[in-house]
């Protein structure tokens, strides 16, 4: 059953009222949560580390656990971008820098890229700026074969999951992205310049060395699960893609974002960003309200719903047929072509 075509379309009046409860920062929420992402991340970065002089296996098993609590400082300055973490805007750019410092991202260039998501996602006609480049079947097949050539190898599962993250996090998010206002930049060289200090630091105490084999595959673990998660939550088959003449923001949220239902442990990690569609219905409501808020409202609860089971099969969905209205396979495009 295609849910995406059944569910009936909200009027904006109605879930506009039922989020609006829910979007009240909680102080003492927010800052438990930072005492359980921040203190025992630090505190396995350290384990982590002491653990090299026994077996760097041992260390490679708690930079996994260590992962996990990386992910909940990116889902704090995720909040953080959104204004939903603490009343003040002061509060919320001042722990949401930090934290970028920590998941290796400017925190105001990632801020007004992440508003472009938000404001643009599955507008066919405004693809682009973060998202995840998806081409439509008609684009992919009259795109010269450089291009799709390339286009297969980025959306391959072992490099869109391993080293595209490596690149943006390590790489790409240590440049002012073209035509970046003032004070993005400045966000970059700011970052970057702690990065720097820390790095001075690591050299005069543990060393280099030590901090990379520690660091590397915290961060680059942190940034594939990441990755996973941003990719599942979009691009599953039956999800909502429309040209900007059609396009609605109420199904772009509804539709196009999925309700991924993971195991307790994994969601406490992930801070709630399984519940997407409502999240991007309203991201003003904290990570920590999300799942009340799908909980007490059966409007939320009529969405694409994918387990972690079934999530592993949509990391193969590659284009958009228009036609179909779904995402479908490289494999898919002989008999797309027969019948067209």
């Amino acid at each position: 059953m295609n849910t995406t075509n059944t569910l009936a379309r909200p009027g904006k009046p109605a879930w506009t009222s039922i989020v609006a409860k829910y979007q009240t920062p909680d102080q003492w929420k927010s800052n438990r949560q930072l005492a359980n992402s921040f203190l025992p991340f630090i505190f396995l970065w350290y384990l982590t580390y002491r653990s090299l002089a026994y077996s760097y296996w041992l260390a490679l098993v708690l930079a996994l656990l260590s992962a996990g609590f990386l992910m909940r400082i990116f889902i704090i300055q995720h909040d953080c971008g959104h204004g939903s973490f603490f009343k003040t805007r002061r509060a919320n750019d001042t722990v949401g820098f930090i934290c970028g410092i920590f998941t290796l991202t400017p925190y105001f260039q990632w801020r007004r890229r992440h508003a472009i998501h938000h404001a643009t996602s599955s507008n066919l006609d405004e693809r682009g700026v973060g998202d995840v480049p998806t081409m439509t079947v008609e684009e992919y097949l009259q795109a010269p074969y450089w291009r799709r050539i390339a286009y297969r190898l980025f959306r391959h599962p072992l490099i869109l999951f391993t080293l595209v993250p490596a690149a943006v996090f390590f790489v790409i998010n240590r440049f002012p992205a073209p035509g970046s206002p003032k004070r993005e930049r400045a966000s970059v060289y700011w970052t970057d310049l702690a990065l720097a200090t820390v790095l001075l630091a690591a050299h005069l105490t543990i060393g280099l060395k030590a901090f990379f084999l520690v660091a590397v595959p915290i961060m680059w673990l942190a940034a594939s699960v990441g990755t996973w998660l941003f990719f599942v939550q979009h691009q599953f088959e039956d999800t909502y893609w429309d040209e900007a003449r059609h396009w609605d923001f109420t199904l772009a949220g509804l539709q196009g974002s999925s309700y991924y239902k993971l195991p307790r442990l994994l969601q406490w990690f992930t801070g709630n960003i399984g519940f997407h569609h409502i999240h991007h219905l309203s991201p003003r409501i904290p990570n920590y309200s999300l799942q009340k808020c799908h909980e007490e409202n059966p409007l939320f609860q009529q969405v694409v719903v994918l387990t972690l089971a079934a999530s592993l099969k949509t990391m193969t969905l590659s284009l958009w047929d228009e036609k179909q209205r779904k995402l479908v396979r490289f494999r898919d495009l002989k008999p797309i072509r027969a019948v067209r």
